[in-house]
């Protein structure tokens, strides 16, 4: 699609690519607060957001370490602090994401997707321009449409199976949400990221994870919202979540200068790998 449409492949990781790997956040979302069930709503978006960052982006620079250029912190890194920020000034004073919050969080989306389509420049270095090539747009459709099937069943089947496991052991549903559910709905960002890694397309890697974040709050918890408010039922997520959150978002941005200066690297992940032991250690704490 990126070759197609002459449009640059972070913008595709940020668009296309993330939101086929959010599909899974939005369908348990919706189920679960039109269920009754709204902390594993908001418990399976602010846990995806922790692992995608925590976990997906540390164990993808650990296999291989990504250069970024100016636009990631211009644009791609704050407009994720700007979501995850809006998104916890909403639900912090009143326990609730509202219809009309919701709303904002979604025009707000589209609105930076738009910028993106038309002003995003390529915010990692492409390694292998020369290996592109052009696929017909028949076969490109088919492979979306295949690939985002594929990533969605692999993620019910594995959201069903684990949810029964942890209610079998008396995990609240919180806990539930924020543990299992999320690194269940994250494992396609997983999946994307190692592969594009892996056929030196990490723009498209960087991307997804960022993108994802990004419609995690406002496509994921706007949508869910606006068919149903969500309300916090465990405070737990207001006192620890929410700020492991937001903390770890806000930290990439340093982990890009230091120590290697504009690159993520192994010892970065590393220190994502133990931030996210420590975060899931303090839910079963």
């Amino acid at each position: 699609m990126s070759l197609l449409f002459s449009i640059p492949k972070i913008v595709i990781g940020m668009t296309v690519v993330s939101f086929a790997t959010s599909a899974p956040e939005l369908l348990v979302s919706v189920q679960s607060a039109m269920a009754g069930y709204p902390d594993i709503s908001l418990g399976n978006v602010v846990g995806s957001n922790i692992a995608n960052l925590a976990f997906v982006l540390a164990v993808t620079i650990i296999i291989s370490p990504i250069e970024v250029t100016r636009s990631f912190y211009t644009t791609d890194w704050p407009m994720m602090i700007l979501a995850s920020v809006l998104f916890g000034a909403f639900i912090y004073f009143d326990g609730v994401l509202s219809g009309g919050e919701g709303a904002i969080l979604f025009g707000l989306l589209v609105f930076f997707l738009f910028y993106l389509i038309r002003f995003q420049k390529v915010a990692v270095v492409d390694e292998a321009p020369e290996d592109d090539a052009q696929l017909p747009w028949r076969k490109t459709l088919l492979f979306l449409l295949i690939g985002g099937a594929a990533l969605w069943l692999g993620s019910e089947l594995l959201i069903y199976g684990a949810v029964h496991l942890a209610q079998s052991m008396g995990v609240s549903e919180r806990v539930i949400s924020i543990s299992i559910v999320s690194i269940g709905t994250s494992i396609p960002e997983l999946s994307a990221s190692i592969i594009a890694v892996i056929n030196k397309e990490k723009a498209i890697s960087l991307g997804n994870l960022l993108g994802s974040n990004i419609f995690n709050i406002m496509a994921v918890l706007g949508i869910t919202s606006l068919i149903i408010p969500v309300e916090v039922v465990d405070k737990g997520l207001l006192t620890n979540d929410l700020y492991w959150m937001i903390g770890i978002a806000l930290l990439i941005l340093p982990l890009v200068f230091f120590p290697s200066g504009r690159r993520l690297d192994r010892v970065d992940g590393i220190i994502l790998l133990v931030l996210y032991g420590l975060f899931l250690y303090s839910l079963f704490t």
